[in-house]
């Protein structure tokens, strides 16, 4: 069986266990293989991280909830401040990750206008995802970077 057969194939065994992150390394490998994905393969891509970055990001906006509520100089909410920023950087890792494989490795091979689609949209996404729990300049270069990304969409001229 050819390797990229295996990959997309072991990475719908994953989808159906709901083991995420194990999807998520099966499509990082996939990518790295320098291939146009089929719709298939974009879909399993996607699904991947989305719920990956989906559990981290519901985990942060509970803790800033929480955080939210403490009162100031209550022992606990050094914890949860502590706790979110640890949720801030998993994020951080899984955004910039899955932003430098889609410019390295997804947009340079994307040849339909549908694949051109999908993966600016996934870029801005992803840079969306950056700006909600990011402050200062930090923020604003995420939030202008998504801007970007969502409007480089209709400039692809290419046809779906």
């Amino acid at each position: 069986m050819e390797e990229r057969v295996k990959v997309v194939c072991m990475a719908k065994l994953a989808e159906q266990a709901e083991r995420y992150d194990d999807m998520v390394d099966l499509m990082k490998k996939l990518a790295r293989m320098d291939v146009d994905m089929s719709g298939e393969e974009r879909h399993l891509f996607s699904v991947g991280f989305k719920n990956t970055i989906g559990a981290k990001r519901a985990s942060w906006r509970i803790l800033s909830s929480l955080e939210q509520k403490v009162t100031t100089g209550e022992q606990a909410g050094g914890m949860i401040n502590d706790y979110r920023k640890k949720v801030e950087d998993e994020l951080r890792m899984v955004c910039n990750e899955i932003l430098s494989i889609i410019a390295i490795h997804c947009l340079p091979l994307a040849n339909s206008g549908e694949n051109i689609v999908f993966f600016y949209k996934m870029k801005g996404d992803y840079y969306r995802y950056l700006a909600e729990f990011s402050t200062g300049t930090e923020k604003k270069a995420a939030a202008d970077q998504s801007l970007v990304a969502y409007q480089s969409l209709p400039s692809s001229k290419t046809s779906i």
